[in-house]
């Protein structure tokens, strides 16, 4: 218990070191878990208990299951499609049929075939004894109106929903099919029930459906006769008026734009023709006499044999002007004959021009008369074109309507034969059976659901607990909260309070009869007076720093138990051979002068108004020697902070140091009064008691926080009242067990 004032640094550095870590965080919670086991114990008791009742009370429930697959090889009557269509079996289609199965027209279909609305089960309370204590409240607080068929049918529909459980399993095409009931043959049938009467379900729909379509189909035959024949009688009349005359290879029209386009082809090259013949005889003309090859060229006898006439007078004139002269009579003969026949040359060459000419003219007039045909040709066709845009169209609903009608009547046919042969892909692959176990309750799951739950919720009323726990339970709280020392932890005595134990002081003696304030002298081997004895050893080497002569036991709040910790600190100090005095210095309220001496008219406040002197008013314990000085009266005191705050009580407390070997001081408590804060001047050290587990730390926090001069002569912090057993769940070292197992062998008792 007693703490050795070393640097906080020193003492928390390996704790420091293991703060935070994950261990350290377990051992966190395996603290809350050991400090909360009481509560976590009662709420997990409570859970069983809970769940017991329940499985005791609650009436078994049995639950049978069948089985129903969607058969993917769809029979098909006569190899024929079926009038709806080949519905591909997938999964959306599987889900589909199990939402069918949960609908209430299913329902309703079971519940009518079997007479569930008579059936107690489903129109009365439900079973055990909570179904049975709820039905008689309901009967109670309903009214006496007999029900409808139709609210008892509601009520059956509820109850069987409630009851029925329909699930696809896995990805499969199978649909398991179940219902609970408290009668296992009653589950079985109802669940077969369910499955036959989705498959009259099916087969009736399916009936249903073809019966319409065969109906809706020959209303839509005779609409689709009627459409298909306009539509043909459109084209016919169309073709007709915009002159579409089609043969084998095509459009008329197609096959004279071609011809005419071959013509106009033909008649281009032939005016081609004729020009260039024109153009060359133009250039042949532009000469004096065509050469050779002109002639060659144009293939004309008479040109040809001029132009040999010609060269040969021209030779023969060569010869004679180069013999005789270019002036003799022969040579001009030869150059006029040579003119001459030069002119017929000409005149046979302008003929081949006029020739040529004609028919370039010709050839050009065809061309185009030509062309003027295949401009009304194609005038024709782009109209017989623009015509053939909405030829094709009426052919095209021609068509479809042809196609249409064709289509409706075959599948008219086949729906008129399968009218009577409805079939379902829906078939009962494991009937249900009657059931040989209860499916519920679960007796073994309740349990183990309600020990976890009880843990969890355990668990977290503890953790709520200790975070709302915000008083002192530990040594390592006052060190953390108040950086102080807990110098001692003193158990709860149980006894009556100071102020119930009146012993009898007179002048000079004190009768020990107050048991409480006398606990370390009557009990001295307890652990009690072993804590006490602690903060007497505390007192004794803090000694070695200051003076510890003058000591002021005070708390936060009254009741805490400063007076029974400063008279029994007294009494084992003056046990123990020193002498001391005890000083009742809380004058607003001196429950220790009323315990002690209830008769004593004079006391501290006279000695300081130097009304009375210090022996006249001490008062002497025969056993222990201790000496009491009451607070005397005090009823009509105002301003008590300022009679401690006097230097008649410097005086006085000066007086005791020198007389007495301790001076020990019950003074009133810090957050009521401010009468404590006054005495420092003249105290040495201060003992700050605080009840274990009631005083907040708040409170005791703000209250050192605003008096740093008591804080700074602070002595240590007394942890007061404290519960020996519960105290073992949060330091087991002060706990009952341990001062059991290893103080007892010492002669220590509780």
């Amino acid at each position: 218990m007693l703490q050795v004032n070393k640097p906080s640094s020193e003492i928390n550095r390996d704790y420091d070191e293991l703060e935070g870590s994950p261990a350290q965080t377990l051992t966190s919670y395996l603290d809350i878990i050991k400090r909360q086991f009481p509560t976590m114990v009662a709420i997990v008791s409570a859970c069983v208990i809970l769940a017991l009742l329940y499985l005791f009370t609650a009436a078994p429930l049995f639950t049978s299951t069948a089985s129903m697959v969607i058969d993917t090889r769809k029979v098909q009557l006569f190899q024929q499609q079926s009038v709806l269509g080949d519905i591909a079996i997938d999964s959306a289609t599987v889900e589909t049929q199990v939402e069918i199965l949960k609908s209430e027209n299913i329902s309703l279909a079971v519940i009518r075939d079997l007479h569930l609305i008579d059936d107690p089960e489903f129109t009365g309370s439900g079973g055990g004894l909570l179904g049975t204590i709820i039905g008689a409240v309901t009967g109670l607080l309903s009214s006496s109106r007999t029900p409808s068929e139709f609210e008892l049918t509601r009520k059956a529909l509820g109850l069987f929903e409630k009851n029925r459980t329909i699930k696809r399993l896995g990805l499969t095409y199978v649909m398991e099919i179940g219902f609970t009931s408290r009668d296992p043959q009653k589950a079985a049938r109802i669940a077969n029930a369910i499955a036959d009467a989705y498959i009259v379900d099916q087969l009736e729909a399916k009936y249903q459906a073809t019966r319409r379509a065969s109906v809706w189909l020959q209303d839509r035959i005779k609409e689709l006769r009627t459409q298909a024949s306009a539509a043909q009688k459109a084209v016919v009349d169309f073709k007709t008026a915009n002159n579409i005359i089609a043969t084998g290879r095509g459009l008329m029209n197609e096959q004279q734009l071609a011809e005419v386009n071959s013509q106009l082809i033909t008649a281009h090259a032939a005016t081609a023709e004729a020009k260039a013949r024109m153009d060359r005889i133009n250039d042949i003309l532009k000469q004096e006499v065509p050469d050779a090859s002109v002639a060659d060229a144009l293939k004309n006898d008479t040109i040809v044999k001029l132009r040999g006439q010609y060269v040969d007078l021209a030779s023969r004139e060569s010869i004679w002007s180069m013999k005789y002269g270019s002036d003799h009579l022969a040579a001009v003969n030869l150059r006029r004959q040579m003119a001459e026949i030069k002119k017929n040359i000409i005149d046979e060459l302008k003929r081949i021009q006029e020739s040529y000419k004609s028919d370039y003219d010709i050839a050009v007039t065809r061309e185009e008369s030509i062309k003027t045909s295949l401009n009304n040709v194609v005038s024709e066709s782009q109209l017989t074109n623009q015509a053939q845009v909405q030829l094709r169209e009426l052919e095209s609903n021609a068509q479809s309507y042809q196609a249409m009608y064709d289509n409706f009547l075959q599948r008219y046919m086949e729906s008129v034969q399968q009218q009577s042969f409805p079939i379902t892909e829906a078939r009962v692959i494991s009937a249900a059976t009657t059931p040989l176990a209860k499916s519920y309750p679960k007796t073994l799951v309740i349990l183990i659901a309600s020990l976890f739950g009880g843990l969890l919720l355990s668990f977290g009323a503890a953790t709520a607990r200790e975070f709302t726990d915000k008083v002192f339970r530990t040594t390592s709280q006052v060190e953390e909260q108040l950086g102080a020392n807990c110098i001692a932890i003193l158990p709860g005595l149980g006894g009556t309070t100071p102020a119930g134990l009146a012993g009898k002081f007179s002048k000079g003696k004190v009768e020990p009869e107050a048991n409480l304030l006398r606990y370390v002298v009557d009990n001295p081997l307890s652990r009690f007076a072993e804590a006490v004895r602690s903060l007497k050893v505390a007192v004794d080497l803090n000694s070695i720093v200051r003076e510890n002569r003058v000591l002021a036991v005070t708390s936060t709040l009254p009741n805490e138990g400063k007076s029974t910790l400063s008279t029994n600190l007294a009494q084992l100090i003056a046990h123990s051979g020193a002498k001391v005095i005890l000083v009742d210095a809380d004058l607003r309220n001196p429950s220790l002068s009323r315990a002690l001496r209830p008769d004593a008219k004079i006391g501290l406040v006279d000695v300081v108004a130097q009304k009375a002197q210090l022996q006249d008013v001490v008062s002497h314990d025969p056993q222990t020697g201790l000496a009491v000085l009451s607070a005397g009266t005090t009823s009509k005191l105002l301003h008590t902070n300022e009679i401690l705050a006097s230097k008649a009580m410097h005086a006085v407390v000066s007086l005791l140091r020198s007389k007495y070997d301790y001076v020990v001081l019950d003074m009133p408590p810090m957050a009521p009064v401010v009468d404590v804060r006054v005495t420092s001047s003249f105290v040495d050290s201060y003992v700050f008691v605080v009840e274990w587990g009631k005083t907040k730390t708040d409170v005791v926090r703000h209250n050192l926080r605003n008096a740093p001069e008591i804080h700074d002569k602070l002595l240590g912090v007394v942890l007061n009242k404290a519960d020996t057993k519960a105290l073992a769940r949060y330091e087991s070292y002060h706990g009952r067990y341990y001062y059991q197992k290893y103080y007892a062998r010492y002669g220590y008792v509780e």
